[in-house]
């Protein structure tokens, strides 16, 4: 994962969480998404999900069971302190997301801004397998990325930038046929010093295909 553990502690570990660029008190998009989506007592994950206050607002709105993923050890617990009693109802996992191995499925994968970090080929297939292997049959995920106008770098490291149509190319050359694109929408984020940011959010629908691969040769 771009910058490793250690640069993003250090980086929540220098500001107050509604200093960071990337901050949304209401993080409104990725919610109309999720409701679009999820149900309450289907499960979901928040991948990469730092600070974010979308699982304080899941939690408020009766969704669960959820979960949060995160590199960032410092991240994670400036959420569970915000959340206090609550976070007792949440799962707290604290990894890398190109190493994890999901040990169970999620009906709901959301993913706002970690996928741009991967300038690698290979953690871009690690992610891309634990994706699949996450996220149920028929389940949703939501990734959003820089769109191919926004910004090239965040927090110091280099970003790769997606339109919709790029990110659904990638995905599938990674897991063939196991990603169906559903929706895309642009999205100008405004951050706490007043700049923008542009987004891209695409909708995916994990298929039911095979997942038996066929040997080769």
């Amino acid at each position: 994962m771009a910058g490793g553990q250690e640069h993003w502690n250090a980086v929540y570990g220098a500001r107050s969480e509604d200093e960071l660029t990337w901050f949304e008190a209401l993080p409104s998009m990725s919610l109309d998404l999720i409701h679009a989506y999820l149900r309450p007592g289907d499960p979901f994950i928040d991948i990469g999900a730092g600070a974010s206050r979308l699982v304080d607002a899941l939690l408020e709105e009766g969704f669960g069971p959820l979960t949060v993923l995160d590199l960032s050890a410092a991240a994670l617990a400036v959420s569970r302190e915000r959340l206090g009693r609550k976070a007792d109802k949440v799962a707290w996992i604290e990894a890398d997301i190109t190493t994890w191995q999901p040990d169970r499925d999620y009906v709901l994968w959301h993913d706002r801004a970690v996928f741009h970090f991967l300038t690698g080929a290979e953690d871009r297939a690690s992610y891309a397998r634990a994706l699949s292997d996450a996220l149920r049959p028929g389940g949703t995920a939501i990734i959003a990325t820089f769109a191919d106008d926004g910004p090239e770098m965040c927090s110091g490291l280099p970003v790769v930038r997606y339109a919709p149509e790029a990110l659904a190319q990638e995905l599938d050359q990674l897991v063939p046929g196991r990603l169906e694109m559903l929706d895309a929408k642009r999205h100008l984020h405004v951050t706490p010093k007043g700049n923008t940011q542009r987004f891209q959010y695409s909708v995916f629908r994990r298929t039911y295909a095979n997942d038996i691969v066929a040997p080769q040769g």
